[in-house]
């Protein structure tokens, strides 16, 4: 697989996956606002997948456009991060997953909108301002949970300690990414843990929220080791092309 094509899939991968999930919550929102919140986050990571699915179609130049790739995967050609695919859950679930990625994503863009490759780097730029949203909407629930009822302190610090296990593979390394990173196009994820932590860490302190002092990473999405969660959203996501693969609006 073309080194260039397999760093596209994992970031339009991590934004389709999310952008599902986030999509599951309309009409289901804890309160009209969050609702509509919600929503137009979903939309804006489905927003960001077109596009980096998109471009990584035309570098892989078999014909296969944003649709192909989203669409006629199977489960183990997806490279999305682990943290990605875990479900939905009660609303502090999602708002800690969000929160995770988020953290990452403000990094990552930030990264990539100085890449060598024109591109990439417009795609960046764009993705850099809705993800520094993102992050101010998943920090402010945080800190609000965190710092708010017992009740709500109890079960966001439990998603916190449900989710954090899955962080290790937004961070994941390995001759592509370095590559990516010496040739000036792309960013090693690895770079970005430091930044992460800093974020982090000042959402606990603000928060009162805390860390588990040993986390076990789970890794594998980067290599198309995903869980049972990522079949149940594809089968989901897939079913009308696949039934219909020639339907045309």
């Amino acid at each position: 697989m073309d080194a260039r094509f397999d760093y596209l899939l994992r970031l339009g991968d991590d934004a389709l996956i999310l952008g599902q999930q986030l999509g599951l919550w309309t009409g289901h929102g804890p309160a009209l606002e969050e609702d509509i919140a919600l929503t137009n986050i979903g939309l804006d990571q489905i927003g960001q997948a077109r596009a980096w699915l998109t471009l990584a179609g035309r570098i892989e130049g078999q014909g296969r456009d944003e649709d192909r790739l989203a669409y006629f995967r199977d489960q183990a050609e997806f490279r999305n991060a682990l943290l990605c695919e875990r479900p939905n859950g009660h609303f502090g679930d999602t708002i800690v997953r969000q929160f995770l990625f988020d953290t990452y994503a403000v990094g990552l863009h930030e990264g990539l909108s100085r890449s060598s490759d024109p591109e990439i780097a417009a795609i960046a730029r764009k993705s850099a301002k809705e993800s520094a949203y993102h992050l101010r909407h998943s920090r402010a629930w945080m800190v609000r949970l965190g710092d708010g009822t017992e009740e709500s302190h109890a079960k966001v610090q439990q998603s916190l300690d449900d989710l954090l296990p899955y962080v290790g593979d937004l961070f994941h390394s390995d001759e592509a990414t370095q590559n990516a990173a010496v040739e000036g196009w792309g960013v090693d994820p690895a770079e970005l843990r430091e930044g992460w932590e800093a974020r982090f860490n000042e959402m606990l302190d603000e928060s009162g929220l805390t860390c588990p002092e040993s986390v076990p990473e789970q890794t594998g999405g980067r290599v198309g080791r995903h869980t049972e969660q990522l079949s149940f959203l594809l089968a989901e996501m897939q079913v009308l092309p696949r039934t219909y693969p020639d339907a045309q609006w």
